[in-house]
C-alpha cells in the first residue's frame, strides 16, 4: 500500500512529518472501515461478480454469449445468445435489478429477462454484433443476411415504459436486406440518423430513413 508523507524544513533540517503510531491507527482505521463495509454488504473495490443469465428456451442445453452491449442510460444490458448444442439465437434485454447480498461482502446485482427474440440460424460459428440506438429505444440486430429494428414495442417507447411482469418478445419495427452474405455487424451511428451493417464478405452498407 503507498502511503505519502510529507516533508518539512526546519533550522535543524529535514525531517517527515509523522510518526510509526500515526501509520499504525491509520492501519488499523482502515481495516476497520473494510471490516464494517463487509457486514453491510458493500462491495469492496476492485471486485468481481460473474452472473448467469436466464437463456429464453435454455433448458437443458448450454449456449455462450456472443455479443453484449450497455443500455445507453443504464438501465439494462443486450446479449446475444448461441445455443452449443444446434443453431438457435436468440437476442435477449436483461434489466438490472438490486438484489438481497448473496455473500456478505458483495451485494448482488440481478439480470432480469425483459424481452427477448429468436434469431435467423445462420453464419453458424460466427460472432453477431448488435446494438442498442443512442437513446436506448431501439435496436438493430443481424438476422440472416440482412438487419431487424427492434423495439420495445411498436411505438418505439423507452425501456422504462415498457417493462412487463413476464419476459415479452421484442417486436420488429423493420427488416432491412441488402447483402450477399451472413450479416456480422451492424452499427448506429453516434450523431447521425443512419445504420451501418457489415457481412462476412467484408462489404458494408448503410441505410438512413426517409423523411
Amino acid at each position: 500500500m503507498r502511503c505519502d508523507l510529507t516533508t518539512s524544513s526546519s533550522s535543524s533540517g529535514s525531517r517527515v512529518s509523522g510518526s510509526p503510531c500515526h501509520h499504525s491507527d491509520a492501519n488499523t482505521s482502515e481495516k476497520h472501515v473494510s471490516r464494517a463495509s463487509q457486514r453491510e454488504g458493500v462491495s469492496p473495490r476492485n471486485s468481481l461478480e460473474v452472473l448467469t443469465p436466464e437463456v429464453p428456451g435454455e433448458r437443458d442445453r448450454g449456449n455462450c454469449i456472443t455479443s453484449l452491449q450497455l443500455h445507453p442510460k443504464g438501465w439494462a444490458t443486450l446479449l446475444r445468445c448461441s445455443s452449443n448444442t444446434d443453431d438457435q439465437e436468440w437476442t435477449c434485454v436483461y434489466e438490472f435489478q438490486e438484489g438481497a447480498p448473496v455473500r456478505p461482502v458483495s451485494p448482488r446485482c440481478s439480470l432480469r429477462l425483459t424481452h427477448s427474440i429468436e434469431e435467423a440460424n445462420v453464419g453458424r460459428g460466427y460472432i453477431k454484433e448488435l446494438c442498442f440506438s443512442p437513446d436506448g429505444r431501439m435496436i438493430s440486430s443481424p438476422h440472416g443476411y440482412g438487419i431487424r429494428l427492434l423495439g420495445f414495442d411498436k411505438q418505439c417507447s423507452e425501456l422504462v415504459d415498457c417493462l412487463p411482469k413476464e419476459a415479452s418478445p421484442l417486436r420488429v419495427i423493420r427488416s432491412l436486406y441488402s447483402h450477399n452474405d451472413v450479416v456480422l455487424t451492424t452499427k448506429f451511428s453516434p450523431t447521425h440518423c443512419q445504420i451501418a451493417s457489415g457481412c462476412l464478405s467484408g462489404r458494408v452498407s448503410l441505410y438512413q430513413p426517409k423523411f
